[in-house]
């Protein structure tokens, strides 16, 4: 006899009722056990060496486990870093009593509840854009890239012209763009800003050529509020920020005036320097942070918590391997939340590791682009649409998105 034990693997409770109803337990089963199946890990810092010992004892308590540094036993006031780790139970459990901790470990408590919240709850996660709601529980979405430019990295110069531009668009939404990305402002590395002037030359021509011919939603790539004010005002339906509404004051309220989503970037440093000897010391936890921060403030100028995506900014102040630790470690960007949109499409990483150039890394982009979306990318930004489009939908289909409409 053989019993053929295997091992399941479980993300967030969906999945665990999912691998739950393969083998039809009660109800009441059902509810009690899905909890206990999803194990989460959680790295806090900062903390107390008097707060991390009475959260390790809370923990251990009732089943988790806490991971301190051995400096943890000083109680001189140093500040330290812990791994949390237990099912979704053990951390509703852990939450309760931290509530009635001090030594800050109320606001911990706080802080667990609303990174952990996502993964508590089976809510639906839905994108409103230009009219039309869409399920991205359901498919992964796929930007197209028009660069109007002369110089940008991959296809500066093919574009620069309007009705180039206009062209390229109309056969991006052909081929199966679910959103079109129009951007005046090369940002490559060791690129300078451009002009207002000369941004608002590039793209209105290309947005009034394309406005009422495509029915595909536009996005505006910009750091300008005039740019994004007027192109919002042609028709576009969203605003891509590479600079996550740093550079102009008055990109954030425009944004929550408009209604329109917006996506947030991070870059370190600006394109003209960003190249130059970036360092982290934990590339994942720094990107989050950044964008936790630009989300709140987002918030905070009143924008939509759920029109806010974000972009852990590949290749934009990194190196190759920070690019490819952002890559390996996706799922972590998705307890802040909000949709993330990738954009790894012919990029520099791709490049270093096949030592191809730009227009050479169509296989590396897909291979980006199918891992990044089992890694929880939620739309990938790709200059060639047709092959990427089919790369999402293979790997949608595999992951189970959409249900037996992907598959046959």
């Amino acid at each position: 006899m053989r019993f053929n034990p295997r091992l399941l693997e479980v993300d967030g409770l969906k999945d665990a009722y999912a691998r739950l109803d393969e083998i039809k337990p009660s109800d009441q089963g059902r509810a009690i056990m899905a909890p206990k199946m999803v194990h989460r890990v959680v790295r806090v810092d900062d903390i107390d060496t008097k707060a991390a010992n009475i959260l390790k004892q809370n923990m251990l308590s009732i089943g988790g486990e806490v991971s301190l540094p051995r400096e943890v036993f000083d109680y001189g006031g140093k500040r330290v870093s812990a791994v949390i780790s237990g099912n979704l139970k053990h951390y509703k459990q852990l939450i309760a009593k931290l509530k009635r901790q001090p030594f800050g470990l109320k606001a911990l408590a706080a802080e667990l509840e609303e990174l952990l919240r996502p993964s508590f709850t089976q809510g639906e996660r839905v994108l409103r854009l230009g009219g039309r709601d869409y399920d991205l529980e359901r498919r992964t979405l796929v930007m197209g890239v028009v660069n109007v430019t002369p110089d940008s990295f991959s296809d500066g110069g093919l574009y620069y012209d309007p009705r180039a531009a206009v062209e390229h668009a109309l056969r991006l939404e052909e081929e199966g763009a679910d959103i079109l990305d129009i951007g005046g402002e090369s940002t490559r590395p060791g690129s300078d800003f451009v002009t207002l002037d000369e941004e608002l030359k590039r793209v209105m021509p290309v947005l009034e050529g394309i406005m009422g011919r495509v029915e595909v939603p536009v996005s505006i790539d910009t750091t300008k509020a005039e740019v994004a004010r007027q192109a919002l005002g042609a028709g576009c339906a969203m605003v891509n920020d590479i600079s996550a509404m740093r550079l102009d004051p008055e990109m954030p309220g425009l944004v929550a005036d408009k209604g329109v989503p917006v996506c947030l970037m991070h870059m370190r440093g600006m394109p003209k320097d960003m190249q130059v000897d970036p360092h982290y010391d934990d590339v994942v936890g720094e990107i989050s942070s950044f964008l936790r921060e630009r989300a709140e403030a987002a918030v905070e100028a009143g924008v939509d918590p759920a029109k806010i995506l974000v972009d852990p900014g590949i290749g934009f102040g990194k190196t190759l391997g920070h690019n490819l630790e952002i890559l390996r470690r996706l799922k972590e960007f998705r307890s802040l939340g909000y949709p993330i949109l990738l954009g790894t499409s012919r990029k520099s990483f791709i490049g270093r590791i096949l030592e191809l150039a730009e227009d050479q890394r169509l296989e590396g982009t897909a291979a980006s682009v199918a891992l990044g979306i089992a890694g929880g990318a939620d739309i990938v930004r790709v200059h060639d649409v047709k092959e990427m489009v089919r790369v999402a939908r293979v790997a949608d289909a595999i992951l189970g998105k959409g249900g037996e409409e992907n598959g046959g």
